[in-house]
């Protein structure tokens, strides 16, 4: 860790916990800062605050006193989740307090290189990915961010000989004021969290502070198929390196159905790739980019790309069972999301689709049903998926009651060849506490099988 000593003496305020809070503390303590720790869960029931206070560390729990600030507090660090809408962050805004999260932290201890990861889609692919090839490749990584530990609690333990490689939300990333990655990837750029930023406009802004401290020195990997994105690549001063899956181009990396290239030169071949879908080779590209600027050799990233099959609840791989590929993608609790994973299919799909009922329509479905066979639905929206599936003429629709139910049904309507995908639309939480949950019972199923 380097040896930071401009928050040393300083009074800092962390609002809110949870892992962030919590590592944030912990790493501002260790730097000499005067910590407050403010979190609205009641102290008596709040065992991270109990601990900190253990630590020496001040702790405010239960409430957040209107007067907070004016205990002369010189930063305040929030967790990504808190609005700037929130009163205190407002109130510290107006009154000119720097506002950071915790990935400023880790920027500013880590001796450790940093390749920052976002966009709206594929992020959690692209990081795991990156990480496993430049594991393979002898780099030493370590993963951080919403993927793993936070930031700053493993940019305080790296050194020069690491890689911190780190998944980074529009949340975390408006709050950045020298952060600098030395390569920065963003995937693509989609309307997300609008009820967080407001505008799209915004959200890309926000997304695009990934880029913002860059210089000649480092990298911007992006993703030069989707036109906004080339327009916010264009204002970045790193050194540009655009992915594209439409075919050969000669910067970059690019792909076309059988090859992979690099500069436009041919780098390897697809045919042994294990993870499927068009929007998972943008993820592949990316990654691809920045391994071979780090200088990987080609035969350990082919190694990790024959064998890496997706994250778990992400168009993951779950088994070849009776000539059926079983892909568990609970993650999908979108319309969006259902699209991208159906796309990625050619053979004959039995869908499992259904959940929460938000009222939500599913035609923006409808141009990705054509490889739908069949479909069997759960949930609190089984019966109006059903009617969907009808009205876009699949062959065969079945009502479940549950995940686990739908897989004994879709198993015995599917035959050889066939795509058996779990990707449900629908939030989780008519029937199950998490998306998790839900992939989790949905694989052990198809074990069960």
């Amino acid at each position: 860790m380097i040896e930071y000593t401009n928050l040393q003496h300083k009074k800092v305020l962390v609002l809110g916990l949870a892992k962030s809070g919590v590592a944030a503390a912990e790493l501002l303590h260790q730097l000499g800062a005067f910590v407050t720790v403010n979190d609205s869960k009641p102290f008596d029931e709040n065992s991270q605050a109990q601990n900190l206070l253990e630590k020496g560390i001040t702790v405010i729990c239960g409430r957040h006193p209107e007067d907070l600030l004016d205990e002369g507090f010189e930063l305040l660090v929030k967790n990504p989740g808190i609005p700037y809408t929130n009163p205190i962050v407002d109130d510290a805004v107006k009154r000119g307090l720097q506002v950071i999260t915790e990935v400023e932290l880790a920027y500013l201890v880590s001796e450790a290189p940093i390749i920052g990861i976002t966009g709206t889609n594929g992020k959690t692919t692209t990081t795991t990915l990156l990480f496993e090839m430049l594991n393979n490749g002898g780099k030493n990584p370590l993963i951080a961010g919403n993927i793993g530990t936070v930031a700053c609690g493993v940019a305080a333990s790296a050194t020069k000989e690491n890689i911190i490689v780190t998944e980074l939300s529009s949340f975390q990333l408006m709050g950045i004021k020298e952060f600098k990655p030395k390569i920065a990837i963003l995937t693509n750029l989609y309307d997300a969290h609008l009820d967080y930023h407001g505008t799209f406009e915004d959200y890309a802004e926000a997304k695009f502070n990934i880029t913002k401290n860059q210089d000649e020195t480092d990298w911007f990997i992006y993703n030069a198929d989707q036109e906004i994105v080339k327009e916010y690549a264009a204002k970045s001063n790193a050194q540009k390196i655009p992915f594209s899956s439409n075919g050969r181009t000669n910067e970059g990396i690019s792909a076309d159905d059988t090859m992979i290239y690099w500069k436009g030169e041919a780098f390897l071949e697809r045919l042994n790739i294990a993870l499927p879908g068009k929007h998972n080779l943008e993820n592949i590209l990316a990654a691809l980019a920045a391994c071979i600027l780090y200088g990987c050799d080609k035969e350990a990233l082919e190694e990790v790309l024959k064998t890496f099959t997706g994250v778990r609840h992400r168009t993951q791989f779950v088994r070849d069972w009776n000539g059926r590929k079983i892909y568990n993608d609970s993650k999908a609790t979108n319309c969006l999301a259902t699209k991208v994973a159906l796309e990625a299919f050619s053979q004959p799909t039995v869908l499992l689709a259904g959940g929460l009922d938000r009222g939500h329509s599913f035609e923006e479905l409808r141009s990705s049903m054509r490889n739908v066979k069949s479909v069997v639905a759960f949930g609190q929206t089984g019966e109006r998926f059903i009617e969907f599936a009808k009205s876009c003429e699949v062959e065969e629709t079945v009502l479940a009651e549950n995940v686990e139910d739908a897989v004994t049904k879709a198993a015995s309507i599917s035959e050889s060849g066939d795509v058996i995908l779990l990707s449900p639309a629908c939030a989780s939480w008519d029937q199950y506490k998490s998306f998790e949950i839900r992939g989790d019972l949905f694989i052990d199923a198809v074990m069960k099988l």
